[in-house]
């Protein structure tokens, strides 16, 4: 066991930087096996050699952030120790404070992990966009994020969020109402996101104005959207033909994205995902690009993560039974 000092020059940053009765010293403590003691503006870290180096980096960082400005909270302290763990070289403010710029906005929304930053970045500077991994990893609401931050800077001028309403499937006739009730559970994810980042009454006026369009898959077959940001979520559940049907779709000056979860198909077994296909058709071509996230990129309840975890862990045991 060896120890470390660090001393910090601010008394009111150091105390943001400890959390409300060390909280946050105890988050990394607990999750890096170090032990941190502080007097006053010092604080000593004890421990193994690759658990102090990593406390270490995260104090820094963490309380460079703060020096910034930057509003920690522990869910943050968690996701800097989730960063650093996978690489000790990355820079924590670079990741932090990349704040979408979303006008008349609720919050600052911004990258919580490796992933997220590569595909924020990806989404900047590509036309189409694939974000595939689990529940729970931002591949939805990031994009949302970056749709809306585009609409506003006048990068777009519309917005089209699309969903494949592959539950329903014969059983869409028994619900009640028009077509539009029929599909409009299967759109509400959307709905949510968007009304968590922007003010209710703006939503209402940009979806009444078309400026914003939340629809199922099948109304975009004929059409050709120009200028226009166009989120697929779900896409795991798209066949071969509507994956290249959206595809197709993409006018001059639009961005695709999209989004989803391999490990979730709801298509019967004798149908093979367009996603899955779409990725291994279009992987070596220039201007789209393919996004990876994984359990350690979630940033739901931190249940969400062990609950992936445990589902894995039950599909390799059925794997491994295999003959």
């Amino acid at each position: 066991m060896v120890s470390t000092n660090l001393d910090f020059e601010d008394n009111t940053k150091v105390i943001d930087l400890y959390g409300e009765h060390g909280s946050n010293l105890k988050l990394i403590e607990d999750a890096l096996g170090v032990d941190i003691s502080t007097k006053g503006n010092q604080l000593t870290i004890t421990g193994d050699a690759a658990g102090i180096d990593l406390a270490q980096r995260a104090c820094v960082q963490l309380y460079n952030l703060v020096q910034q400005g930057y509003p920690l909270e522990s869910r943050d302290v968690e996701f800097a120790i989730t960063i650093l763990s996978e690489d000790p070289k990355a820079k924590i403010a670079d990741i932090f404070l990349d704040n979408l710029t979303i006008k008349s906005g609720r919050k600052k929304i911004s990258p919580k992990s490796l992933a997220q930053k590569y595909y924020v970045e990806a989404i900047r500077k590509n036309d189409i966009v694939f974000g595939i991994g689990p529940a729970g990893t931002g591949k939805t609401y990031l994009a949302m994020a970056m749709a809306i931050s585009f609409l506003l800077n006048d990068e777009i001028s519309r917005i089209i969020m699309v969903r494949p309403a592959v539950e329903a499937g014969e059983r869409l006739g028994f619900l009640p109402g028009d077509l539009e009730e029929k599909v409009n559970p299967y759109l509400r994810p959307l709905y949510d996101a968007l009304y968590d980042m922007l003010p209710f009454d703006r939503v209402a006026r940009l979806l009444e104005r078309g400026i914003i369009e939340v629809a199922p898959l099948a109304f975009m077959r004929g059409r050709t959207l120009n200028d226009a940001f166009i989120i697929l979520d779900e896409a795991q559940n798209t066949t071969s033909s509507q994956m290249k049907m959206f595809l197709t779709r993409i006018g001059f000056g639009s961005k695709a994205v999209i989004t989803g979860d391999i490990t979730q198909i709801d298509l019967d077994d004798r149908t093979q995902s367009g996603l899955v296909e779409a990725k291994r058709l279009l992987k070596d071509i220039k201007g789209i690009r393919f996004c990876a996230f994984s359990k350690k990129d979630v940033v739901r309840h931190p249940l969400v993560k062990r609950i992936i975890q445990a589902y894995e862990e039950k599909e390799e045991r059925k794997k491994q039974r295999l003959p």
